[in-house]
């Protein structure tokens, strides 16, 4: 037979057994469908880490402090207070003082302190000191900055209440190490820094949420826990960010003003440093983790780069991609299975049918083809059907909050997939019917 008589033939078939062709190729299109899904959630979720570390530097560096206890020796002679008041604890301004060397610093182990044991909380303000100590001291820093955040009630606009927003205290550097950019006006410089200035650089949607345009925003008087403050800037619109500080919802203000007007003593600043490059990163990490345990002993810092955690977040999504994959892959298989089995039953049902096309002179390989042609038909209407379903179920699954990023190339791999499971798994059953004996099927009841 010719291969265009072996494809009528099977179009015969196909068209005979509508009902099960479609049922056989349920596997095969929800194979086909979670490929191409999961290759655009895997998609969404790199581009959610892009758009979360864009304004972050990959060598940058956040240092924050957190409180810790350790064990001290009390005495009821008074030892607790002279190991204290020697200074063997963390200097206010970020270095340690000497006493902890003197008698006075060993009330706790001198005789008469035997009082017990005792937690005594260590806890560290990290301070513009600690900063300069970080650029003098460290090679291979870049920049250093110190920051300080808190939630505020602000008001201006077209707000007729107060909202909880987040206000930054920042240094004129700010800008330049978290990559922010300006809309309209300026951001803080040295002059606000030095003066304590009430001005500030609202966020662009905070800016659209308060006043009608980013126009309107600028030069207006806003009030943050009911100080006035001018708006100096507007930012560029930048999209979500993993940690820290969202640039969009935030309002920024001169570091020394937040600390003097908003903060008081509740706050807690955190330190930003850039390395000269990516390479330079651990070392710097290093080299600032010795610098603070000397000036603040027995203080905890929390010190992380930006670089790990893209690395981290991009291994998160890719761990979450071959989850899914392998989900598909399993799919395709069930749905492989069922296409064998359907063709075993197809080759018992048409048992007769083959031992009259091979009396009549059809050859194995004729058979094989025909049954194989089937498989793949089968496979192919699978394919199609779930890259249809797919494009469907992609606007729905976005309701859910999920990012889908579809491309051509999970398309064709799904398809391409979807012909490939059909073939491998429709080969044996079109094998075992390419080699029945004539007489022998004639005779099958």
């Amino acid at each position: 037979m010719t291969f265009g008589e072996i494809c009528h033939l099977v179009w015969l078939n196909i068209m005979e057994n509508k009902s099960k062709v479609v049922l056989t190729s349920i596997g095969i299109i929800v194979g086909a469908a979670t490929i191409v899904l999961v290759i655009a959630v895997g998609r969404g979720g790199q581009m959610d880490v892009e758009d979360q570390f864009k304004n972050l530097n990959a060598a940058s560096i956040e240092i924050t402090t957190t409180s810790s206890s350790q064990s001290s020796h009390s005495s009821s002679g008074g030892g607790m207070m002279g190991g204290s008041m020697g200074g063997g604890g963390a200097r206010p301004g970020g270095g340690t003082g000497s006493g902890g060397n003197m008698p006075g610093g060993m009330g706790g182990m001198m005789p008469g302190g035997f009082g017990g044991f005792g937690l005594q909380t260590v806890t560290a303000t990290l301070t513009e000191e600690d900063v300069e100590d970080i650029a003098v001291f460290i090679p291979n820093v870049k920049e250093a900055t110190i920051s300080a955040s808190a939630k505020k009630d602000v008001l201006g606009g077209d707000l007729e209440e107060a909202a909880a927003s987040t206000v930054a205290g920042v240094k004129p550097g700010y800008a330049q190490v978290s990559n922010l950019s300006l809309y309209i006006g300026d951001f803080i410089i040295d002059s606000d820094e030095e003066d304590k200035a009430k001005n500030c650089v609202l966020g662009y949607n905070l800016a659209l949420s308060m006043f009608d345009s980013v126009i309107e925003a600028y030069d207006s008087a806003i009030t943050i826990d009911d100080v006035t403050f001018v708006v100096s800037g507007v930012l560029q619109q930048m999209g979500t960010v993993s940690s820290g500080i969202s640039p969009d919802e935030s309002v920024y203000v001169p570091y020394s003003t937040g600390a003097k007007y908003l903060f008081g003593r509740d706050i807690n600043p955190q330190i930003t440093i850039v390395a000269s490059s990516v390479d330079n990163v651990a070392g710097v990490i290093e080299n600032a983790r010795i610098l603070l345990d000397e000036n603040y002993p027995g203080a905890t810092f929390t010190i992380s780069d930006a670089g790990s955690k893209m690395e981290a977040a991009s291994k998160s999504s890719e761990t979450l991609s071959m989850l899914l994959l392998a989900v598909a892959v399993i799919v395709f298989v069930v749905g492989g299975i069922g296409i064998m089995n359907v063709l075993f039953v197809t080759v018992k049902e048409r048992t007769k049918e083959i031992g009259v096309l091979k009396a009549l002179g059809m050859s194995r390989r004729d058979v094989l083809l025909e049954f194989l042609l089937e498989a793949t038909m089968i496979s192919v209407f699978g394919g199609a059907a779930g890259v249809v379903a797919s494009v469907l179920l992609i606007p729905l699954t976005e309701r859910f909050g999920v990012r889908m990023e579809p491309i051509a190339t999970g398309y064709l791999l799904a398809f391409t997939f979807a012909v490939a499971t059909g073939s491998i798994f429709g080969f044996y059953p079109a094998w075992k019917a390419s080699r029945l004996i004539p007489v022998q099927a004639l005779n099958q009841e």
